[in-house]
């Protein structure tokens, strides 16, 4: 944008010049991908549900539109203000996940939503992204503040959060925060040894959900044995990519696409590649390993330790979202209902996702006034109180 010289000290000037622009166009790449996709995928579902045609059209329109303006306005916070919103939502959302357990939606066994006006909300959908970034103050924090139990509390934050999301249940949810919290903790500077046992226990843990939740054994028994289980989902999404082909049969000319259930959601990967072919689903695969890549390579010359653990948790949630959502639609690993960040239908997931990527921009901005090396409890209050 020439319009934004050095010299323009506005506060959108002073955004735009900090920003990591590449990162902020690929998010609105990927918003313009779920805005097709859903043109394609959702009439079908819409119409065999009984619904109006254009629905969820109509709503994912707004959820992107939301989303859109989340990764905006959260990019142009201060760092302090970053956590601020971190600690106030995380508090919110872990009092809204407990109440799931309560009056929650139960779809499929599991009680994981909320109903509102408007959508269903997920909260442990925003708990994510929370949890990466109060994880990261805490595991920085112990070092500048000689009695703040930084560590105890993280672990026991993750304890509160295992059960709950092991009471809704939600094993993928709880998988990909596991995952976050181990990562951070690699790169606080935790032994190799203890990330492998941390490693090792999520790989037992796994082993102990297949004997004690029916659906996950369902699951990796249909992964492991073709011929045991109902495969029409993954079938029909396979043969979706094999009709696709390498250039695609044209916008509204898939076909294969119309007999998948949940085409707009969970297998909105598999409309890509049959109307866009492959060409399309590289370039989608680029995009979200451009953003996760261009950020580390921003992460490299940080020298704040709270940027540098909260964004890499944030990315980790990020990154494996997509990949459990695309290598699950190709049949690379048992399938998962997780949604593909920004492209599949929800409201949750699209909000959720943009708070996320929004704090990486903010994190990651050059700004003066963060929360730097050496800053304690105790003056990050006094901070936060003079603000």
């Amino acid at each position: 944008m020439a319009g934004y010289s050095r010299t323009d000290d506005s506060p959108f000037g002073r955004w735009w010049r900090n920003v990591d622009r590449t990162t902020l166009i690929c998010t609105f790449i990927l918003i313009g991908f779920g805005y097709i996709l859903m043109l394609a995928a959702s009439p079908a579902v819409a119409v065999r549900i009984g619904a109006s045609r254009n629905m969820f059209i109509f709503k994912q329109v707004m959820f992107l539109s939301v989303a859109g303006l989340i990764v905006t306005g959260v990019s142009m916070l201060s760092r302090r203000a970053v956590l601020r919103l971190s600690l106030i939502g995380g508090v919110l959302m872990l009092g809204a996940t407990m109440l799931t357990l309560v009056h929650g939606i139960e779809i499929k066994g599991a009680r994981r939503w909320i109903a509102l006006p408007l959508m269903s909300l997920q909260p442990s959908e925003f708990l994510k992204p929370c949890f990466a970034v109060v994880t990261g103050w805490l595991l920085t924090e112990r070092r500048t503040s000689r009695y703040f139990p930084g560590m105890l509390i993280a672990f026991g934050l993750y304890g509160l959060i295992l059960l709950l999301l092991k009471s809704q249940p939600d094993i993928g949810m709880l998988t990909v925060i596991t995952a976050v919290f181990l990562v951070q903790l690699f790169v606080d500077g935790l032994n190799l040894i203890f990330v492998g046992f941390g490693f090792g226990c999520m790989v037992a843990a796994g082993i102990a959900a297949f004997f004690i939740f029916p659906h996950v054994r369902s699951r990796v028994e249909r992964f492991m044995h073709p011929n045991v289980g109902d495969h029409y989902q993954i079938d029909t999404a396979l043969r979706a990519f094999g009709n696709g082909g390498l250039m695609g049969r044209g916008p509204g000319e898939g076909r294969v696409k119309d007999l998948l259930p949940d085409a707009h959601a969970d297998f909105v990967f598999a409309v890509a590649g049959e109307e866009y072919g492959l060409v399309v689903c590289m370039l989608i695969i680029c995009i979200f390993a451009a953003i996760v890549v261009r950020t580390l390579l921003r992460l490299i010359r940080e020298d704040d330790p709270f940027v540098v653990i909260a964004t890499s948790g944030l990315l980790t949630g990020f990154g494996l979202q997509a990949f459990v959502n695309m290598a699950s639609t190709l049949h690379l690993i048992p399938t998962k209902g997780m949604t593909l960040p920004f492209i599949s239908y929800g409201g949750s997931s699209a909000m959720s996702v943009a708070l996320a990527i929004g704090m990486v921009l903010a994190l990651t901005r050059q700004q003066p006034g963060g929360l730097r090396p050496g800053t304690s409890f105790i003056t990050t209050l006094r901070q936060w109180r003079s603000a």
